[in-house]
């Protein structure tokens, strides 16, 4: 199996960091790793089909926001913190705050949406 293409800690953009963090799915799985540490993609708990599931992950890695190495079959995920917060001091703490807080209200939300599609 090949490598995923990750930058270095120098490759790390900041218009790729926040293009990457503007959706909400991978905000998710950003704060979901954050949480939990280190996982693979199957303990991914976001019920969607596993090809776009594949897709974010793949644009958070492409951002540099987390790593992916191969044990076996299984991909599992870090978040770089490290890395992010030497390129970019308190900037992912900042918006992974912002997200938590801004949580209940696409919670509550999502109802809504649902009602006016049916």
């Amino acid at each position: 199996m090949r490598a995923a293409k990750q930058p270095s800690r120098d490759q790390i953009s900041l218009g790729e960091v926040l293009y990457a963090l503007s959706d909400p799915v991978r905000i998710d799985i950003v704060l979901g790793l954050v949480e939990a540490g280190e996982q693979s993609c199957s303990h991914c708990t976001i019920d969607m089909p596993k090809s776009s599931l594949s897709h974010h992950f793949k644009v958070l890695r492409e951002a540099g926001i987390i790593t992916t190495r191969v044990e076996g079959t299984r991909h599992i995920n870090s978040v770089r913190t490290a890395d992010l917060n030497t390129r970019f001091p308190g900037m992912l703490n900042a918006i992974l705050k912002a997200a938590r807080d801004e949580e209940p209200v696409r919670e509550a939300a999502k109802p809504f949406r649902r009602s006016r599609l049916s």
